[in-house]
């Protein structure tokens, strides 16, 4: 017999089932959520986030810290609530005050060296993205629906024992959720080998003073690209439509056998033919790689059955210039930013890409590691 949510109570079903099933039976079906807190002072640098694998059964989610050469992490898994609508996990919750505008993050993981109460607001719409679909050979390896935003923060963080205060002034905002299908939970048996043949992947949510950007690039291991994003968008309260900024051209330097980024910038135009030009300073990253289940943490991978109550562990980890490697490694970067127009201004972005190098106007070409990637979240700051 059928078994039922809360939510069939309301008229929002779009398949014939109780909202308690997901419309596919793929085992890899995944809602999930991603937030970053850029500190402005490069001191407190956070990422954290949550996700439902109904088909597995399994909700997790994760918190991650850096301050100079150290990083801090907590992770906590269990089976998934009955209720959809509870976003909880252990010591951790995210509650919906209003949907888009304020949400509150808790983490009571103290005893395992991270906690927090902190309010996301924005008065920006959800950015919304392309349909991100990828396959490998005849098989869907992604097929998601997903949305950005910008906004600021404000309560506390604890962690390597101190509170800090978390200040709009001092804190920036940025976020992702995203839904669909793509690889998670325990490996699956692999069939025929294919060969991972690596990618570029820009994702660059940017919020200014007065307005917001976000540019989205991905690339094939030719240089051919199958997404493409770049738009202005500015408060609610404006009025004013999306702006597109055409086909981004990003120009990204390493430092020398690494996969850390130096110098990022991106050219942009305007419908009417102006040019725009972002530059990028990195200042400070975070390997995802250590204890957030993205990429190829040994420890933690998202939607992995850990135990039918919940777990939860922690991680301390000295960083080095040479991000973790293999084929999902990441590396979001806290880092100042300008605009050719206008003035510096507070903002933040997370940039993600593999390690070859790129010349501005050149063709791209096959990198040489293709299986070298890392993940860059600049946080723009004003100065």
């Amino acid at each position: 017999m059928l078994q039922f949510d809360p939510l069939d109570e309301y008229p929002i079903h779009q398949a014939p089932l109780p909202m308690r099933y997901t419309a596919t039976s793929d085992r890899n079906f995944y809602d999930r959520c991603i937030f970053q807190g850029v500190d402005h002072e490069a001191d407190a640098y956070f990422i954290t986030g949550l996700g439902v694998y109904p088909n597995l059964g399994v909700i997790d989610a994760y918190a991650t810290v850096r301050r100079g050469d150290k990083q801090w992490a907590v992770r906590t898994s269990g089976r998934r609530p009955e209720d959809r609508m509870k976003q909880e996990v252990g010591p951790y919750r995210i509650e919906v005050i209003e949907p888009f505008k304020r949400l509150r993050l808790i983490c009571d993981a103290d005893d395992h060296g991270i906690g927090f109460d902190l309010l996301w607001e924005s008065e920006y719409a959800p950015i919304s993205e392309p349909q991100h679909t990828r396959r490998q050979g005849d098989r869907i390896l992604l097929d998601a629906s997903r949305f950005a935003g910008v906004g600021t923060w404000s309560g506390e963080l604890r962690f390597d024992g101190e509170t800090v205060a978390v200040t709009p002034e001092r804190f920036t905002a940025t976020r992702d959720r995203s839904w669909g299908i793509r690889p998670v939970g325990e490996p699956e048996p692999p069939g025929r080998p294919r060969e991972f043949e690596g990618m570029w992947w820009c994702w660059v949510p940017l919020k200014f003073d007065d307005f917001a950007m976000h540019l989205m690039v991905e690339e094939d291991m030719f240089g051919a690209r199958h997404t493409n994003l770049a738009v202005r968008v500015w408060p609610e309260a404006t009025g004013r439509p999306v702006e597109q900024l055409g086909w981004p051209l990003p120009d990204i330097s390493y430092r020398s056998g690494t996969r850390n980024p130096t110098h990022a910038s991106f050219d942009l135009r305007t419908r009417e033919g102006k040019a725009l030009t972002l530059d990028v300073e990195p200042i400070l990253g975070i390997p995802l790689a250590v204890g957030t289940g993205y990429g190829i943490d040994p420890d933690w991978q998202h939607g992995v059955w850990k135990a039918r109550c919940g777990s939860t562990a922690a991680s301390t980890t000295t960083t080095t210039p040479r991000s973790p490697g293999g084929p999902r490694s990441r590396s979001p970067t806290t880092s100042r930013a300008s605009r050719s127009t206008g003035r510096r201004v507070g903002a933040s972005s997370s940039t993600r890409a593999s390690a070859r190098t790129r010349r501005r106007g050149s063709p791209t070409t096959r990198p040489a590691h293709p299986e070298r990637q890392s993940q860059i979240a600049p946080v723009l700051i004003a100065r």
